[in-house]
């Protein structure tokens, strides 16, 4: 393993012989930096994106349930058909 100067980062090195396996508080470490590298690159939306996000969710959400109502409502009609009224009389 080879650290990355500027940033931190540990990284590969592909012509480099294989180097024996860090330890485990090493290996903790090291996941620790990765993870504050990988935080540094997220970008934080606009509210304007997050008002657009947050609708675009709420209406694919709305449009699922529509159809998940639309298909238990084709169901229960179609086992209703089949099988009939379950203790209705017949007419």
């Amino acid at each position: 393993m080879v650290q990355d100067e500027p940033k931190g980062e540990v990284v590969a090195k592909s012509d480099a012989p294989r180097e024996k396996k860090p330890n485990f508080f090493q290996r903790i470490a090291i996941f620790i930096r990765q993870v504050f590298a990988e935080l540094r690159k997220v970008v934080t939306p606009t509210r304007q994106e997050l008002l657009k996000f947050t609708a675009v969710v709420l209406g694919f959400v709305v449009v699922m349930m529509a159809v998940v109502y639309g298909l238990d409502v084709l169901f229960v009609w179609i086992t209703t058909v089949v099988f009939g009224v379950p203790g209705g009389a017949t007419p």
